[in-house]
């Protein structure tokens, strides 16, 4: 069983400028923004606004794609686009975002995020179902 951590309002929008740096500072060409159904929609419209590019459901070749998390890393494999982004990254993923705000060291870690249900599944959907 994993130990959930509750992410606040305040704590996202810490995250969400540390994003806004690092793109800054390494992806200057990014132009728009586009996020991931469901975690990444949020953290994505937040950083379109910090950044002051357009919020966009089409993926151009400048276009940041934004994902809550990179946990296992296969929604990040499978993102449209060249550039990706999270809120937190954890290193034993199977791929890794372009920029993220924050290394996720404890792997026995469930985050939830403050859009989400308190009693979320410590589990994935994608593979809650599988198994």
């Amino acid at each position: 069983m994993k130990h959930k951590v509750y992410l606040t309002w305040e704590q996202v929008d810490t995250l969400v400028t540390i994003l806004k740096h690092k793109v800054l500072d390494k992806l200057p060409e990014i132009d728009s923004v586009t996020g991931i159904a469901r975690g990444g929609l949020i953290p994505a419209v937040m950083l379109s606004h910090k950044l002051g590019v357009p919020y966009t459901q089409a993926v151009g070749p400048n276009t940041l794609v934004v994902d809550d998390i990179c946990d296992s890393g296969v929604t990040l494999k499978d993102a449209p686009g060249v550039y990706t982004a999270t809120l937190h990254y954890k290193s034993s993923a199977i791929s890794k975002p372009n920029v993220y705000a924050s290394l996720l060291l404890n792997e026995n870690q469930w985050l939830v995020y403050p859009w989400e249900n308190e009693d979320s599944n410590t589990i994935q959907g994608y593979l809650d179902k599988q198994e």
